[in-house]
């Protein structure tokens, strides 16, 4: 039985090695690099990583996934065709690569594993304490392209911020203070407060609390698994005076 786990430690040892490496070595020849550079891109791929309470706080690299599971602080989540999920460690999960040639792996010399598209932290129960970041794309989000003078909505090009309380009468760049404003109702509003113009707010506008994982922006298409625990979004850059 010591036999048995010393060769399977010695295995995933192997992998491990492999898994790390940060470029080619030296003298392997032009035939290795495309190998190299497909083993690069899949360990450097997106993993989203969840809480002990299963909520989303952040994304890492496969080659930091397969770290984190290999040494037991994390399992690999999958999910089967009725959207049942399961959790893997490292043992199981190898298992279940062996029988999954459709899905992208990682192949070493003694087996081949899959990439992992989330991992639950075993754990890890809390949230990062962060803020939604002020920015043009977030007062979008949170009024849901929806001109907060007349309640239309509209294509995002027809839509301008509007400080509630003009800047040259002391209001501020602020969640508080900003909304989404349709073309017409700007134009009418001016450099006016609302009761001046005979407008009136749909709602109050204040910042919005803070949502797991809407400070990342995605630049690639994203793992259906992952649309089970978050929100894509994009949060861009951020507003000021």
């Amino acid at each position: 039985m010591g036999g048995s786990r010393s060769l399977v430690d010695s295995e995933k040892c192997q992998w491990y090695r492999r898994a790390n490496l940060r470029g080619s070595p030296q003298n392997a020849g032009d035939y290795a690099a495309p190998l190299y550079r497909d083993l690069h891109i899949s360990l450097n791929s997106q993993v989203l990583v969840l809480n002990r309470l299963w909520q989303a706080v952040n994304i890492c690299s496969a080659r930091r996934a397969f770290a984190l599971v290999y040494a037991g602080h994390a399992q690999i989540v999958s999910s089967d065709a009725a959207n049942n999920f399961m959790t893997h460690d490292f043992e199981s999960w190898r298992d279940l690569s062996a029988n999954a040639p459709d899905h992208e792996v990682v192949t070493t010399i003694s087996f081949k594993i899959r990439i992992p598209r989330v991992i639950v932290l075993l754990v890890f129960d809390r949230l990062p304490k962060k803020e939604v970041k002020f920015t043009r794309h977030n007062v979008f989000e949170r009024d849901k392209n929806t001109c907060q003078y007349c309640g239309e909505v509209f294509d995002r090009s027809e839509l301008n911020l509007d400080h509630v309380v003009p800047r040259d009468r002391g209001g501020t760049t602020t969640w508080e203070n900003v909304v989404c404003s349709c073309i017409a109702c700007n134009t009418h509003k001016g450099n006016r407060l609302p009761r001046d113009a005979h407008m009136s707010l749909i709602r109050k506008p204040k910042r919005p609390k803070w949502r797991p994982f809407v400070q990342i922006t995605f630049s690639a298409p994203q793992h259906d698994l992952w649309k089970h625990f978050v929100d894509l979004a994009y949060w861009n850059v951020e507003l000021s005076d």
